[in-house]
């Protein structure tokens, strides 16, 4: 979507669990959750935080409605196609959330931040029976870029297969 300016500085109003709130000029602006990252979020917080200034680009203005759309997003290119390039890399990235079937893990680069799943049998060359009791939320992972699908904005990891460091 084609923003409307090119930039916005506003601080952060308040947080709700889809969106992020910001006053604009008398009008109450809103940032849906796909809005605020290319990465999967949660809950806004984890991106924004109360009182934090914002750069954001306007989608759109409804004053029938009395809304204003922006987004953190429109910011910065899309990573998704540029990781289909680094198919086979080893980047560094920290666990972010632990699910039964592996772990999601958060790479921050310098010129883009992406996520991905290393499903459990993609993180021990054996069998774990705990995954929780081995790998921790917050604990640094070599992990390797294996698959990118554009389309399902899914990138998949794997610890087994990272090159090891030197």
């Amino acid at each position: 979507m084609h923003p409307l300016i090119e930039e916005l500085l506003t601080p952060v109003d308040h947080l709700t669990a889809e969106t992020s709130a910001v006053d604009v000029g008398g009008f109450e602006a809103m940032i849906t959750v796909p809005e605020l990252s290319w990465c999967h979020v949660g809950h806004p917080c984890q991106v924004v935080s109360v009182g934090q200034a914002i750069t954001a680009t306007i989608l759109d203005v409804d004053p029938v409605r009395e809304r204003v759309s922006l987004s953190l997003t429109d910011l910065h290119d899309d990573p998704v196609p540029l990781l289909a390039a680094k198919i086979g890399q080893t980047v560094l990235g920290r666990v972010t959330e632990l699910v039964p079937f592996g772990a999601f893990v958060r790479v921050e680069e310098a010129d883009r931040t992406f996520a991905g799943l290393v499903h459990d049998s993609d993180l021990f060359a054996g069998r774990t029976d705990d995954l929780r009791r081995s790998i921790q939320v917050g604990q640094a992972l070599r992990v390797a870029i294996v698959d990118v699908d554009p389309v399902e904005r899914r990138t998949t990891l794997s610890r087994r297969h990272a090159a090891p460091q030197s």
